[in-house]
């Protein structure tokens, strides 16, 4: 189905993208425009607690949205516009860390500058938050995508199996595995995540604190 022929039910934000989509399919310049200063902040934001580094983040912050203009016709409808966007940026985005790893050491150097802060001013000067993304350097892309795509960007489940292209209890599996780890990281989350079966899925496909589901 063409994105022409979509008939699907869709919230007024959602819409609003699709029309945005369908005009940029035709080329249409404007549109594009439109569309490219709705996703580029929240792209940014989400690529950068995944890569974790600027100079990389606007890259495939603008390689992802280039996709998105030559793409635009192969829209399916099947989920909403940002998850599709979403899920470009993702694969775009594990490839730029693949790239990393093979960087000769001395601009890999130049680029971990960017995570000199000091931790516990940190803390002492945003609280918990921001030391909970301190965390999030720790675990792996693919968990932090998960807890950044919950948590911070509010897709449930079912959305975010689709933008990584995994199962849905796959996604279930990297939360349960980065919360247990964040609560090794971080003291002040530990409590909520003490026993393994410590987590479970509410209506909206989301993780709550102190409650359980078993996982494994």
């Amino acid at each position: 189905m063409s994105i022409h022929e979509l008939t699907t039910s869709r919230g007024p934000e959602d819409a609003e993208n699709l029309k945005l989509l369908q005009q940029v399919a035709v080329k249409d310049r404007a549109a594009f425009e439109i569309l490219y200063r709705k996703f580029h902040p929240q792209l940014t934001r989400y690529l950068m607690r995944i890569i974790r580094r600027p100079e990389l983040v606007e890259e495939v912050v603008s390689d992802t949205l280039f996709v998105v203009w030559e793409k635009a016709t192969q829209f399916q409808g099947r989920s909403r516009v940002s998850t599709w966007v979403t899920g470009i940026a993702y694969l775009k985005g594990i490839k730029a860390l693949d790239r990393l790893k093979t960087m000769p050491e001395q601009h890999a150097d130049a680029l971990n500058e960017y995570d000199a802060a000091d931790e516990s001013d940190l803390i002492n000067r945003i609280g918990l938050q921001q030391w909970l993304k301190n965390g999030l350097d720790q675990i792996s892309p693919d968990q932090r995508s998960v807890v950044e795509l919950t948590y911070f960007s509010g897709y449930s489940y079912q959305e975010i199996a689709d933008i990584m292209g995994c199962p849905v209890n796959t996604v279930k599996t990297r939360m349960f595995h980065a919360r247990r780890r964040l609560a090794s990281l971080l003291p002040s989350l530990e409590a909520a995540v003490a026993e393994p079966g410590n987590v479970r899925e509410n209506e909206g496909g989301m993780l709550s604190l102190g409650e359980s589901e078993n996982l494994e």
